[in-house]
């Protein structure tokens, strides 16, 4: 019986040291960082900008991969399905992860159990824009034309249950408000039917939509930050124009298969919040809207954990059905 139990110490003392050899060893060869939506959107330009920092860092190849579909689900399950050796991470919208569970009834994966929060790389608070061809200068005067004509304006959707949708239906909600909601496969087919005028009015994250903004072919009249957003002073938040408490946005982050041991997830974290800190990154990230807001992981799953139960809410408040 000693023999069995010293064989069964030995046995877990040589996992737990080679488990611990490949954690050092770490990164050995290309890191994949999935991205679950298609080029463009907001989560592609984070995961393509710190991609690019690591891999300067480690000198080892960070490759990004789009796998779009059924609002980033498809991304996020291949992830968490895959081996927890740290060479595979998801890099998404942490908002729509956290949605999920609310608005998918058969969802693959449950994304507090089957993944380890790794890092949040930024918040980008949504714009609230509109095309050019609206004839509303503010947020009133866009709640204003809605109740004059329900469901004429066409909301565009960059993913069915995702985060801007939500965005939508909470503000829709509290308006007392009616418009048809357009689904897209990604922000950034989105953003070209806002552009083009198939769809006259959106939430979307403040990097991916501003420089439509500043080229004049969208027209921004409020955004969804807690406070006015100082790369943008000038915009009004929804909640001082007549929401109080309203906050939205895509809050980026990178998180790795459950079973990725833990020395794997502290190097991935320490090296991005390192870049994260440096001027350059948070100088590139402030011209274009995004937020580094730095926690540990832990305080990252909490982060997770919060916004599923808030989305939750909203999603039985507003009787909103997904099917």
């Amino acid at each position: 019986m000693k023999n069995v139990v010293k064989a069964i110490i030995a046995g877990a003392a040589l996992a737990a040291a080679s488990t611990l050899a490949a954690a050092q060893a770490w990164p050995a060869k290309p890191i994949k960082f999935i991205v679950p939506y298609p080029p463009g959107g907001t989560s592609d330009i984070l995961a393509r900008a710190v991609g690019q920092k690591l891999q300067e860092k480690w000198g080892q190849a960070v490759v990004v991969e789009n796998k779009p579909g059924a609002t980033g689900n498809i991304g996020a399950d291949f992830v968490a399905k895959s081996p927890g050796d740290g060479y595979t991470m998801l890099v998404a919208d942490i908002g729509s992860l956290a949605i999920a569970p609310s608005v998918v009834q058969s969802l693959p994966f449950e994304p507090v159990k089957d993944f380890a929060p790794v890092v949040m790389i930024a918040y980008s608070p949504h714009l609230l824009v509109v095309h050019p061809s609206v004839p509303a200068k503010d947020v009133k005067e866009l709640i204003a034309l809605a109740r004059a004509k329900p469901d004429s304006l066409n909301f565009a959707v960059s993913g069915i249950g995702g985060a801007n949708h939500l965005a939508g239906i909470e503000f829709a909600q509290r308006a007392g408000i009616q418009w048809a909601y357009i689904p897209y496969k990604g922000g950034a087919q989105a953003l070209t039917d806002m552009v083009g005028g198939q769809a006259q009015v959106m939430f979307n994250g403040m990097l991916a939509t501003y420089p439509f903004v500043k080229d004049g072919k969208l027209k921004a009249l409020a955004i969804s930050s807690a406070k006015r957003f100082p790369a943008v002073p000038d915009i009004p938040t929804v909640a001082e124009s007549g929401m109080p408490g309203f906050e939205t946005g895509s809050y980026q982050g990178i998180v790795a298969p459950a079973s990725t041991p833990a020395d794997i997830v502290k190097k991935m974290h320490d090296a991005v919040a390192e870049i994260l800190a440096t001027a350059d990154m948070k100088d590139r990230l402030d011209k274009a809207g995004a937020e580094v807001r730095p926690m540990s992981s832990q305080e990252f799953g909490a982060f997770i954990r919060n916004e599923r139960d808030k989305w939750a809410k909203v999603v039985k408040e507003s009787g909103a059905k997904f099917d």
